[in-house]
C-alpha cells in the first residue's frame, strides 16, 4: 500500500516532539491532532547519528508494574536467580525510566496505538495501525528500514498479524484487518516472520480464500509450520514466514504440559534465536520487534498461572537478546511495555504476611491456565466438576462456596460491586487469590506510567520520562535510518 503522509515542516529524523507546549498536552493524555502537530519540538540528545547497527524491541504486551515483579520473585524463590530483566538494571550502561503510554484519544491505551505510537512517531486513535484522524497513513518503521538496505523482523506469541507486531509494520484504519495485515507484510518484504495466525494465511480459514502461504513461496520465502522444520532450515539469507497455530501460540504454562505444544510450537526464546541468527546475516544491519503477547491475555482473564509463566517465558527471549548484544556491541536493545493490564499483585496474607510466601510458591506447581480450565466449564457445569477441574490444573481444592460461586457467574447470578468482576475468568481469579496471594484491580488496561530499559548505541537518548512518540526517533537516529520529512 502506497503511503500517503501528509507534508510536515519537522525533520522527524533529528527532532523529538517534547518541549513546552507538548508537556502541558502531555499531561491530559489526549491530543487532537492539530495540537499534535502544532507541539513544541526539541532536539535529539544522545550518540551519533548511525552507531547502532541493528535494533532490538522487546515487548511484554500489557505488563503491569506488578507482572515484572512476580516474575522475578517466582524466579527466585524457583531457581534461586534474578529476572534477566531485572539484571538489566545491575548494568552501569543501562537506562531506565518510565513512559507514558497515552495514545491520541484516551489516557488508556489499546495495543495497537500504542505500538504504532513507537512504530510511526505519532499517537493515534485507539483501534488503528499507524493511521491517523484523517485519514493519514504514517510510514511504520519496518518499512523505513527495508528502504535503507537493513533487515527487519517481528516475532511474537500472538498471531503475527496483531496489533502489536502490526504497529511495527502496517497501515490499516482498524487492527482487526488481521487477513490484510498479512498481505502488507508480503507487499513491503519483511525478512522474518514468526508467531500464530494460520487462519490469516490458509485458504481454507481466509475470509477471500486466497492461499497466503502460496503467495509467500512464490516470493521467495521459506514457509515453515512446525518446530523441528524451523529448526532444521539451512543458514540462509532466504525470507522467513513462521505460523505455528490457527490463532494466538499456546499459553507458556499449557505449552509446558502439553506434549503436542511441545512437539510443534517453539518458544519465544526459540523463535528470537533462530530469528537473530537470520537477520545478523543482513549486510547492513536490522530491527527486530520481539513481543510476549499473551501476558496481556492473561491479564485479562485474571490469570495468573498464565501471566507468570509466559511473563518467565519473555524474560527468556530478553537473555537472548542480551546474548546477543554482548557478541555484537553495536546493537541498541529497547525493553518495554505498551500498557499496563488489571495490575495483579502479591498482597500480604496471614499473620504477619507469612502466608503470602506458601501461598504464592503453589503457582510453581499448577499445571495449566485459568483458561484451560474454563474452557470444559459452563453454565451446565456442577460445583463437583468445577472444583475437579481447577484442582487437575493448579492442585488446589476450592471450597463448595467458592464453586458456587463460579457457577453463578455463569448462569448470570454473580454479582460484584465493581460489575467488571462478575465474569468467569475475573471470579476464578478471586478464588485462587484465596490460595496464591495475587489478586487483581479489574480486567482491562490500565493507565499506568511503564517501564523502560535499553542499553547499547542510541539509548543516551532515553530519559528518566519519556513519551511513547520519542522511541520512533531514538531508533532511527540510532540506525541512521533516515526519515523523510511529513
Amino acid at each position: 500500500m502506497a503511503s500517503k503522509n501528509k507534508k510536515s515542516d519537522l525533520t522527524r529524523r533529528t527532532f523529538l516532539r517534547t518541549g513546552t507546549a507538548s508537556a502541558a498536552l502531555l499531561g491530559s493524555g489526549i491530543w487532537t491532532g492539530d495540537a499534535l502537530r502544532a507541539a513544541t519540538t526539541t532536539k535529539l540528545v544522545g550518540g551519533e547519528e548511525g552507531e547502532a547497527r541493528n535494533v532490538i524491541f522487546l515487548v511484554s504486551d500489557g505488563m503491569s508494574s506488578g507482572t515484572i515483579a512476580l516474575a522475578d520473585i517466582m524466579l527466585r524463590r524457583r531457581d534461586g536467580k534474578s529476572s534477566n530483566w531485572m539484571k538489566l538494571y545491575d548494568r552501569p550502561d543501562i537506562r531506565r525510566g518510565l513512559m507514558d503510554m497515552a495514545s491520541l484519544d484516551s489516557v488508556v491505551t489499546d495495543s495497537a496505538a500504542a505500538s504504532s505510537s513507537w512504530g510511526c512517531g505519532y499517537r493515534i486513535n485507539n483501534g488503528g495501525v499507524n493511521w491517523g484522524p484523517n485519514d493519514e497513513e504514517y510510514t511504520p518503521v519496518l518499512k523505513y528500514f527495508t528502504d535503507a538496505g537493513k533487515g527487519t523482523g517481528l516475532v511474537t506469541t500472538t498471531t503475527i498479524t496483531h496489533a502489536t507486531p502490526a504497529g511495527f509494520g502496517a497501515n490499516v484504519p482498524s487492527r482487526f484487518e488481521q487477513e490484510t495485515i498479512a498481505e502488507q507484510y508480503l507487499e513491503r518484504g519483511y525478512d522474518v516472520l514468526l508467531g500464530g495466525g494460520n487462519m490469516f494465511y490458509d485458504k481454507d480459514m481466509r475470509s477471500d480464500g486466497r492461499d497466503l502461504y502460496n503467495s509467500y513461496k512464490e516470493a521467495g520465502y521459506h514457509v515453515v509450520r512446525k518446530k523441528q522444520a524451523l529448526f532444521d532450515l539451512e543458514q540462509n539469507n532466504k525470507r522467513l514466514l513462521g505460523i505455528f497455530y490457527d490463532g494466538h501460540v499456546p499459553y507458556t504454562l499449557d505449552h509446558i504440559n502439553t506434549r503436542e505444544y511441545q512437539e510443534d510450537i517453539p518458544t519465544l526464546a526459540e523463535m528470537t534465536k533462530i530469528a537473530l541468527n537470520r537477520l545478523s546475516r543482513s549486510r547492513n544491519g536490522f530491527i527486530m520487534q520481539v513481543e510476549g503477547g499473551r501476558v496481556d491475555h492473561a491479564a485479562h482473564r485474571n490469570d495468573v498461572g498464565g501471566l507468570i509463566f509466559d511473563q518467565i517465558a519473555f524474560d527468556d527471549a530478553v537473555g537472548v537478546a542480551m546474548e546477543f548484544a554482548e557478541e555484537s556491541p553495536d546493537t541498541l536493545v529497547i525493553v518495554t511495555t505498551d500498557h499496563g493490564n488489571a495490575n495483579p499483585g502479591l498482597n500480604g496474607q496471614g499473620l504477619g504476611y507469612q502466608d503470602s510466601n506458601t501461598n504464592f510458591d503453589r503457582i510453581q506447581n499448577f499445571k495449566h491456565t485459568n483458561n484451560w480450565v474454563l474452557t470444559e466449564l459452563n453454565e451446565e457445569s456442577t460445583t463437583n466438576q468445577i472444583r475437579e477441574r481447577i484442582e487437575e490444573a493448579t492442585g488446589i481444592q476450592i471450597t463448595g462456596k467458592e464453586a458456587v460461586a463460579l457457577q453463578d457467574s455463569y448462569r448470570g447470578m454473580y454479582e460484584a460491586v465493581y460489575s467488571m468482576m462478575n465474569r468467569p475468568n475475573a471470579v476464578l481469579g478471586q478464588i485462587l487469590a484465596n490460595y496464591t496471594s495475587v489478586n487483581w484491580i479489574g480486567t482491562a488496561h490500565t493507565a499506568d506510567y511503564v517501564e523502560l530499559a535499553a542499553f547499547g548505541p542510541g539509548s543516551e537518548a532515553i530519559k528518566p520520562f519519556t513519551r511513547n512518540t520519542e522511541l520512533f526517533d531514538v531508533m532511527t537516529h540510532a540506525a541512521g535510518v533516515e526519515v523523510t520529512a511529513r
